[in-house]
């Protein structure tokens, strides 16, 4: 399964640093650092990682039809053009109790985006999950979530995922790619006890479903029916998502935490927040679009 040893991609060091996104077309890796306010893009050739300042938590953030990324900001799902910084506002989300923001987010195969938010505290279920269309109409699809996590969807799009990550749960719901439907909801693995809270998420060409488990050290790859069947020992004990770039979609990169962490355990995982990377042998899936095809 693993080509080479787990490596320190980007030497970040960040609070939270979270969904990595891979845009085949520049050669780049994006990623955000949630209480940095920042979109990073890392250059696959030189290695530079630039940062474009956003000014409020950063969520998650999608690819776009016309080169920006979408993004779920504190309380709103914007454009943003990595260039220039010009940002234009598509959704404003209201969430139901102060102190929230917009959390793990993924844009689904027909190009809308989806976002799920969480309060600050994660001491009740204030979160709900979104779909936002292109033309900036939203959908609230549940809500009562903690922690909104793990969204992805299979390699036929028939298939969705979605965490509750304090719940420790993911499901799966029937997916309708043409109308922009979950339905059919049902447990698809359960985190057991000590081994960590599922976070963000991807799927790769086979259909498995790999997962960061925050707290756990470790990603595991489940099979599409929900068994474990690979266990990725981490470094860092708090894995926060991956996603598969490289040209050939095989190289696993991997967000992870260090805000939680006591000085103690930072000594022993000083890159704690940092990016790593692992070359395996099985490929990802491109990412998706937000927009309406043909515009």
């Amino acid at each position: 399964m693993l080509k080479g040893d787990i490596r320190v991609l980007i030497d970040l060091r960040a609070t939270v640093s979270e969904c990595p996104l891979w845009d085949g077309a520049k050669r780049r890796l994006h990623l955000v650092d949630i209480y940095g306010g920042a979109i990073l893009s890392h250059d696959w050739a030189s290695g530079h990682t630039g940062s474009l300042a956003v000014g409020e938590p950063v969520g998650s953030i999608g690819l776009a039809r016309d080169g920006r990324l979408v993004a779920g900001l504190q309380s709103s799902v914007a454009l943003i053009d990595l260039e220039t910084g010009a940002r234009r506002s598509l959704a404003t989300i209201a969430h139901a109790r102060p102190d929230s923001r917009l959390n793990d987010g993924r844009v689904d195969p027909a190009g809308r985006f989806w976002v799920g938010s969480m309060r600050e505290a994660l001491d009740e279920p204030a979160g709900a999950l979104y779909r936002v269309d292109p033309d900036g109409n939203v959908l609230k699809h549940a809500d009562a979530i903690v922690c909104s996590n793990g969204l992805a969807w299979s390699p036929d799009g028939r298939t969705m995922y979605h965490a509750d990550s304090r719940l420790g749960t993911v499901w799966r719901y029937d997916y309708d790619v043409a109308t922009g439907t979950a339905a059919n909801r049902r447990v698809f693995c359960i985190a057991p006890e000590g081994e960590g809270r599922p976070d963000g998420a991807a799927v790769d060409a086979e259909g498995c479903y790999w997962i960061a488990r925050y707290a756990g050290w470790r990603l595991v790859r489940h099979a599409p029916d929900g068994r474990e069947i690979f266990t990725l020992p981490m470094p860092v004990a708090n894995p926060t998502m991956c996603a598969f770039a490289g040209d050939e979609l095989s190289t696993l990169v991997i967000t992870s935490a260090r805000g939680s962490l006591t000085d103690e355990q930072l000594r022993d995982q000083p890159h704690a927040g940092s990016v790593f990377a692992v070359d395996v042998t099985v490929r990802g899936l491109a990412e998706p679009r937000f927009g309406r095809p043909g515009a």
